[in-house]
């Protein structure tokens, strides 16, 4: 089922997500429901709070981009980037390797904006996967550029906080339209049945 994708202004954007202690029907069908939402908005990532969830999932999916290339190794074995897509990360740990690079980035919450964004090279992540297994990746490229993206909205860090002061205030007015639009339309969103029960 897709998803409607939250855009900046909504609060909840802004949350820590929650940890997730048991990986249920729920989360597995909440997992395959942002799946089917990033594609249908030709995202690379979507984290759960983009969904209107602040738990500690995401999902990445970088099989289409050909032009920035990535490497991935996945428990200790390098193995082709596209075959491991889509990844979902259920409560990851993100470690940053020092050496940075500025890249392009855009977000789904924020429709035709993009920045440049300095991020780690590469990076380290454990996290849990949908089967419940501990997974262990090394990433680095485009790739590690998405897992830190969306590991920073599950800590309600958005891309726009890292951009430089100059490049944001360039684009204040655009942020400024868009959190009006979002905070009329919060007044009419149905809320999710989760954000009740959880």
């Amino acid at each position: 089922m897709i998803l409607p994708i939250l855009q900046y202004g909504d609060p909840i954007l802004r949350s820590k997500g929650k940890r997730i202690e048991e990986i249920d029907e729920q989360i597995r069908e909440l997992a395959a429901n942002m799946i089917e939402t990033m594609h249908a908005a030709h995202g690379v990532g979507l984290a759960a709070q983009q969904v209107g969830e602040a738990l500690q999932l995401t999902v990445l999916d970088i099989s289409a981009v050909e032009d920035r290339p990535s490497m991935l190794k996945l428990d200790g074995t390098d193995i082709d980037p596209k075959t491991a897509m889509p990844l979902v990360l259920i409560n990851p740990e993100v470690e940053l390797h020092n050496e940075t690079e500025v890249g392009l980035e855009g977000c789904l919450s924020f429709p035709e904006i993009t920045g440049d964004i300095e991020r780690a090279q590469s990076v380290i992540v454990h996290a849990q996967s949908l089967e419940g297994g501990t997974i262990h990746i090394e990433a680095s490229g485009f790739l590690s550029r998405a897992i830190q993206h969306e590991g920073d909205h599950l800590n309600g860090i958005l891309f726009i906080d890292r951009m430089r002061s100059a490049a944001k205030a360039a684009l204040s007015s655009r942020l400024k339209r868009l959190q009006k639009e979002t905070k009329r339309g919060i007044r009419h969103r149905e809320p999710l049945v989760s954000e009740t029960a959880l």
